[in-house]
């Protein structure tokens, strides 16, 4: 099996969590009030009230979280090859490594994308829309 250097999964799992902070700060809640569950809303934040530092400043959030999902994109699609390309990564006892490991890397990458999209469309995309509905 291939072993990828600590920074790259570091890399990786910062995007994740990026991503998936920005469904926790802005898209969850926004969804559980526009489904009327605004008293779950509430329950959470008197329970972790931590959340609601990353919703004020929603578009820190935001930002940070797009530019690493955007450098993690880069780094998958483009410098991995360019890196891979230079050096022996894959074991020759195990050639299919490298393509399960881009797979599941790919795969993770894209669902990290589309938390942050729903996030996104959620937290700054949905509020005016409905506003201009009624």
């Amino acid at each position: 099996m291939t072993t990828t250097a600590p920074e790259t999964r570091a890399f990786g799992y910062l995007s994740l969590f990026a991503s998936f902070s920005t469904l926790i700060c802005c898209a969850l809640p926004s969804l559980l009030v526009l489904l009327g569950a605004g008293a779950t809303v509430a329950s959470i934040v008197s329970a972790a009230p931590w959340l609601v530092m990353p919703s004020r400043h929603k578009g820190w959030v935001f930002a940070v979280s797009g530019i690493l999902l955007a450098l993690n994109f880069l780094y998958v699609y483009s410098l991995a090859r360019t890196l891979r390309a230079g050096r022996a990564a894959c074991p020759p006892d195990d050639p299919v490594a490298c393509g399960v490991a881009d797979r599941i890397t790919r795969t993770i990458l894209w669902i990290s994308a589309a938390v942050y999209f729903v996030g996104f469309v959620t937290a700054f995309v949905l509020g005016p829309v409905l506003v201009r509905v009624e």
